[in-house]
């Protein structure tokens, strides 16, 4: 694959999470046997306290819990904080 043709993922954040980032969306390059936990620690030290925040992760619509299952190319990962009632 040549420079420029990398398939990307989207990373998407919700709530106080993407204020404190300062975006809703950002891409990262795919690459083989990529995990959401990779994107967590790639993006953690950039937005630390959009991190704190973080309790709830989900890839393509689907929550997760296994940090080393790895991401499909064109893959979604969202990143948010739990929602309270009010």
């Amino acid at each position: 694959m040549a420079a420029g043709d990398g398939i990307m993922i989207r990373v998407l954040f919700f709530g106080p999470v993407a204020e404190r980032v300062g975006a809703r969306q950002i891409e990262l390059a795919f690459r083989a046997g990529l995990t959401w936990q990779d994107v967590h620690d790639e993006l953690q030290p950039r937005y630390p306290e959009a991190f704190a925040l973080v309790s709830v992760v989900a890839v393509n619509g689907e929550r997760v819990v296994d940090a080393g299952a790895p991401l499909c190319d064109g893959a979604e990962v969202v990143f948010m904080s739990r929602f309270s009632g009010g």
